[in-house]
């Protein structure tokens, strides 16, 4: 390795600062002006391009961080981060090639394996993810964030049922949330339960983002007569969507360069009443600060129906679809508030595509179509598919797929249960203008399951496309249940594979009714409870009050 002089040394120093801090200008600039009299630097080649994939530089973080290689090519991490870079850039094989030669080069390399296992897991390799998970937790098992990308892996193994994932957050909560403990203090807010309450909210996804579209609605229409709202973001970038909540609060902080120490202290000096997280266990959350219980009421929302497993979040939002009472209430360490109707409240938020006539009756054949996230499409969904496929002559299937290998092997594996490749319409994300056009090549959506869509559901259902679903084990299962109850459809969803077979098949033989389906869906969805912001604002806050009552009542046990 090349010596450092004490002037680089420093300047070097203070630029990491600055990085870490989020001042990511002020980092640069140094960085740069370090590369100028030391080019043979292979670490700031390599934190030059760090920052540039932050900030969504993606072909300069690839050339910065080959460059850091060329000097350096033993250099793990390194290779990691240019893992990174491919797996922003959607090149998941090169991405998988980069994470492995890292482990090679260090194979106590955590965050290595950390990272394999995302990038796998993206292309459906569940059991390859959680096996490079669990060594990455083995090697560094005090980290919080490494267990995180496992607890989200296993909402989307069919393997892993509602039981096993509790046990798990359980274990989670024994290692990083009850240490964390010690450091609460007592909370002094007034106990009023008629008063003016002080709401912060914590996510890295103020932005134009799925969590960031559901929330906005809400955010809307606040009532700020009632609700003071107070945003915490852990946000590198941001976006016009990011202006949009900005201009709709009172209080706005950027915790990116905190500590979960310092913010929670900073959170506990806003005299936050109900402090929500909006991430459970997704990238970028900031269960630390939690674990902390800055405010004397948490809860989770948002991120996705499920659990945090840290006893310091007293509640979490649901509904009674996703939560029927006495379901799955022994799998979460949060009490269940059901909201009266719906998880989720959409918005599309701009002008998107009309709806148009149904493709099949100008095409001649039916299109089945799924636009989920390709990680939540396992052998099992497949063979379904096929089943389906196989009741509908000529019929085809569109797969929101990304490049790589990995659609070899979809194809290959439908191959394997009768389905020609001719048959299969493997499609790549795109800008959100062409994604939701897409829609108007499907005719009928086919869920995934043990993970229904979400997000992706109601994005297809404002296109006019219904979706037919198969009730999960797991509250993520129960998505579509959620929805189509709330759309007045429950004739769609199906609580064995076999009925969701007929279903699927059923409906895409009966063009007549699928056409009326697809020209009433988006005016169905607007008079839903799935698009009423005020009724979905106010069950919110009702829940809120229900929460805060009991604190102030009995010192906030739940």
């Amino acid at each position: 390795m090349t010596p450092v002089n004490d002037d680089v040394e420093q300047s070097l120093r203070l630029a990491r600062e600055h990085h870490q801090a989020g001042r990511v200008g002020d980092a640069e600039i140094i960085y740069r002006e370090i590369l100028k009299r030391r080019p043979d630097l292979a670490e700031v080649w390599h934190l030059l391009g760090m920052l540039a994939g932050q900030i969504g530089r993606a072909d300069a973080a690839l050339a910065l961080i080959q460059r850091s290689i060329q000097l350096q090519p033993d250099s793990a991490g390194a290779y990691s981060n240019l893992g990174n870079v491919f797996k922003d850039m959607g090149k998941l094989d090169e991405a998988i090639a980069s994470y492995e030669k890292a482990v090679h080069l260090k194979p106590d390399f955590a965050q290595g394996h950390v990272n394999l296992g995302n990038v796998l897991k993206d292309v459906g390799r569940l059991d390859d993810a959680v096996a490079a998970y669990r060594q990455g937790i083995r090697l560094r098992p005090d980290l919080a964030e490494l267990p995180d990308n496992l607890l989200i892996a296993l909402l989307y193994h069919p393997a892993y049922d509602g039981g096993m994932i509790h046990e798990e957050l359980k274990r989670w909560n024994t290692a990083h949330g009850k240490p964390l403990k010690r450091f609460i203090e007592p909370h002094g807010n007034e106990r009023d339960p008629e008063r003016r309450l002080r709401i912060g909210y914590v996510s890295a996804d103020f932005r134009d983002h799925a969590v960031g579209r559901n929330l906005l609605p809400l955010f809307r229409q606040h009532d700020h007569a009632q609700f003071e709202i107070f945003c915490y973001a852990n946000m590198l970038r941001e976006d016009a969507m990011t202006g949009n909540f900005r201009s709709l609060i009172e209080g706005s902080h950027n915790i990116i360069g905190l500590s979960d120490s310092q913010a929670a202290n900073h959170i506990r000096k806003d005299r936050i009443d109900i402090l929500v997280d909006l991430a459970l266990h997704t990238a970028n959350n900031r269960l630390g600060i939690f674990a902390r219980k800055p405010a004397p009421v948490q809860a989770t929302f948002a991120g996705y129906p499920g659990s945090t497993g840290l006893e310091t979040i007293d509640y979490r939002l649901t509904d009674p679809y996703l939560d029927p009472p006495g379901l799955n209430d022994s799998f979460y360490s949060e009490k269940s508030i059901r909201l009266a109707d719906s998880f989720w409240c959409y918005d599309p938020l701009a002008a998107e595509p009309g709806v148009n006539s149904l493709p099949a009756q100008t095409q001649g054949f039916v299109t089945f179509g799924c636009l989920n996230n390709f990680c939540k499409v396992n052998e099992e969904v497949l063979r379904l598919w096929a089943q389906v496929l196989k009741k509908i002559d000529r019929s085809r299937l569109m797969v929101l797929c990304p490049e790589g290998s990995h659609r070899q092997r979809l194809l290959d594996f439908l191959h394997r249960e009768g389905i020609a490749s001719e048959r299969i319409d493997l499609v790549a994300q795109r800008p959100r203008p062409k994604y939701m056009e897409l829609y108007h090549r499907i005719d009928l959506g086919l869920d995934t399951f043990p993970y229904n869509g979400h997000t992706t559901s109601l994005e297809s259902f404002w296109m006019g496309v219904p979706v037919v679903t198969l009730v999960g084990k797991t509250v993520v299962g129960r998505a579509g249940l959620s929805q189509l109850t709330n759309l007045g459809l429950t004739e769609l969803v199906a609580q064995t594979p076999r009925e969701y077979v007929d279903i699927a098949a059923g409906l895409a033989a009966d063009l007549p009714k699928l056409a009326e389906l697809r020209r009433t869906l988006r005016s169905r969805m607007e008079r839903s409870p799935l698009m009423d912001a005020g009724r979905f604002a106010r069950n919110i806050e009702a829940a809120y009050r229900e929460m805060w009552g009991r604190w102030c009542l009995d010192g906030g046990n739940p």
